[in-house]
């Protein structure tokens, strides 16, 4: 099981991940598309990373806007290095103009 990270060592995480947050025990980011379709397609290919590292994000969408929140639920519902990894990946292939 992973280790929880405490909010310290969460918040220096965060200081190379750029506009992720940590609130409510997650980290979170929200990015915009141009259009609905581009906004799914970017669900759908979170959903393929997200299983192939069998972690579960909270995902929201509103038309061009789609929210994730991270954190590892065998942890307690707590970030974990899994987490910032994820975020990290997410912004590698998060495309927006």
């Amino acid at each position: 099981m992973e280790r929880p990270l405490s909010e310290s060592e969460i918040r220096e995480e965060l200081t190379r991940l750029k506009g992720w947050e940590f609130k409510d025990n997650r980290i979170v980011k929200s990015f915009q598309f141009k259009h609905f379709a581009e906004a799914m397609s970017f669900i759908v290919r979170l959903s393929y990373e997200c299983e192939r590292r069998d972690h579960h994000p909270e995902i929201y969408n509103l038309y061009n806007m789609v929210t994730i929140g991270l954190n590892t639920h065998s942890a307690g519902d707590k970030v974990t290095t899994r987490d910032i990894a994820l975020a990290k990946d997410v912004d590698h292939f998060a495309w927006r103009d």
